[in-house]
């Protein structure tokens, strides 16, 4: 280890990788400081259950937002495999359900309509994806380029009312208009809610920015599966960056920086307890906002890298992953398992349900029928299974809970009470549309439990530095300048009022989800300072 280097990243996720990667391959020289065992944050792979070989994708788990450039710059051995079936939703109190079968409009429509009655769901709901397009178009180019202004974007689209429908107007607005069926409508809203804990209808527009989060990825909004789960993500990601002569050091919890315009120094505790401090040419934060501040102030640093007026984070999810010995049975025998789990599974989350399960909590209850979203890995991509379990036919399944806000959790007496509740709530809801007890299917680990690994918010803070569980770092902004805010026009959304310091992680304007975004624009940020 030297002394000093060009550049100190605080968190070693797939976004302080990405910097690292970029900036090594520029000549700089990099350290990058991991507090966990291993790098990766968020998206790693790991053999969560004792005695069996699947490595699942504990975190995050499915790529959108990762932009093919970066792929191709970094030479990464990294894959993912799209996704045949969208989503299947079962119907509450039936054996139906809607399936949206990317490939076959004609398959959607018609079960569109066994559900609905008519068209008019489907043809609103093929308009709504047309318009998304055009979003997702218009947008996407710019994420590695400076920011636009918000009327570059506008323009971009070309479309006043398409702008109005996603941009201006709460999203439960343009759904109620699109999608009579309280059913689709909730479909189609609940990307407006991943991790953040809104209605339909707020008028701070959280859940149209993180809409626009989930539909603008690769311009077509696709969400598709890891080959290798997440692990392989940031496995090739830490691989170029070594490659590049990066310095990686997991097992190194950062406890202070002090920066100023002409650098800084990063203090931590290494895998053996020793404190030590090295010097930086600049320091970029891949942890959240509110975790620098913490350090930034630590070190008697002034500058702090939330603005004034932003909200505290708060995450408002449960992870579940499953190892199963076999797919369950549905009530809908129209549909295979295999197709229903393998795109994403909608659990009571018509707009009715998802508004009643908002309003519970925001009461302060955990939700009575707690809404999710499940699919399986496994189906897509067999790779994270061991040869034992592949051939006895054996599935992952991850699911993401949603109106699980981290206030719920918050109590340390309650917590595991408040979680077990939870759990138990998510997984009887999912029961309601199965023909066989999901319990049936669960395999045992070698110390005889069931294979159900759940997360709250609080665990997702105490084992990833996530604030509050927030899974963006804190909530989602518009991908475009905002002068108000002292986001100006051709900056790269990365800055703070240090020039020394920069953010690089999911709490930079275009960041959030598994993208690598704000870790280029980072490294891009500081190599055009010279």
């Amino acid at each position: 280890m030297t002394a000093r280097y060009d550049a100190v990243i605080v968190g070693g996720g797939h976004n302080g990788l990405v910097a690292a990667a970029y900036l090594a391959r520029a000549g700089r020289s990099v350290l990058v400081l991991e507090r966990g065992r291993e790098v990766g944050g968020a998206a790693v792979s790991v053999r969560a259950f004792p005695g069996l070989d699947a490595r699942l994708s504990r975190y995050s788990y499915l790529v959108s937002l990762l932009p093919g450039r970066i792929v191709d710059e970094l030479d990464l051995d990294f894959a993912v495999r799209r996704r045949r079936i969208s989503s299947y939703t079962p119907v509450a109190g039936t054996d139906r359900g809607l399936l949206v079968d990317a490939q076959d409009a004609a398959r959607t429509r018609a079960s569109m309509r066994a559900l609905t009655g008519g068209d008019a769901d489907h043809d609103g709901w093929t308009a709504l994806a047309r318009d998304t397009v055009r979003l997702a178009e218009a947008v996407w180019p710019t994420l590695l380029e400076p920011l636009p202004t918000r009327e570059a974007v506008r323009a971009a689209v070309g479309d006043d009312a398409v702008w109005d429908a996603f941009v201006e107007r709460p999203l439960g607005e343009t759904l109620a208009a699109r999608l009579p069926h309280d059913l689709v409508r909730g479909v189609a809203l609940t990307d407006g809610l991943i991790g953040t804990f809104a209605t339909a209808d707020e008028p701070s527009l959280r859940q149209n920015r993180c809409f626009l989060y989930h539909v603008i990825g690769g311009g077509t909004g696709d969400w598709d599966v890891p080959v290798g789960g997440m692990g392989a993500l940031t496995g090739a990601l830490a691989h170029a960056a070594r490659r590049a002569g990066a310095a990686l050091f997991p097992g190194a919890e950062v406890t202070a920086i002090a920066v100023d315009d002409d650098g800084g120094e990063v203090t931590y505790r290494g895998a053996d307890g020793t404190v030590r401090t090295v010097a930086a040419g600049a320091v970029l934060g891949g942890c959240a906002p509110a975790v620098l501040d913490r350090l930034l102030e630590a070190g008697g640093t002034a500058v702090r890298a939330t603005r004034a007026g932003d909200p505290a984070p708060e995450g408002a999810q449960l992870k579940i992953n499953l190892l199963l010995s076999r797919l369950p049975r549905l009530r809908d025998t129209a549909v295979d398992p295999r197709d229903a789990f393998s795109g994403t599974f909608h659990v009571g989350e018509s707009a009715s349900a998802l508004q009643t399960a908002y309003e519970e909590a925001a009461r302060g209850a955990v939700p009575t029928r707690p809404p999710s979203e499940i699919y399986c890995h496994s189906l897509t991509d067999p790779s994270i299974l061991g040869p034992e379990l592949l051939a006895s036919g054996a599935q992952t399944l991850t699911l993401f809970g949603l109106h699980l806000p981290a206030r719920l959790f918050a109590d340390p007496a309650t917590h595991d009470e408040r979680k077990a509740l939870a759990v138990r709530r998510t997984l009887d809801e999912l029961d309601r549309h199965l023909a066989e007890p999901l319990a049936d299917c669960l395999l045992t680990d070698a110390d005889g439990a069931p294979c159900v690994e759940a997360k709250t918010p609080q665990e997702l803070d105490r084992d990833l530095g996530l604030p509050a569980g927030n899974i963006f770092h804190r909530d989602l902004q518009w991908p475009w300048a905002d002068p108000g805010r002292g986001i100006a026009p051709g900056s790269w959304g990365v800055e703070t009022d240090c020039a020394a310091l920069l953010l690089c992680g999911a709490g930079a304007v275009r960041g959030g989800g598994v993208s690598g975004v704000p870790g280029h624009n980072a490294a891009r940020a500081l190599l055009q300072r010279g």
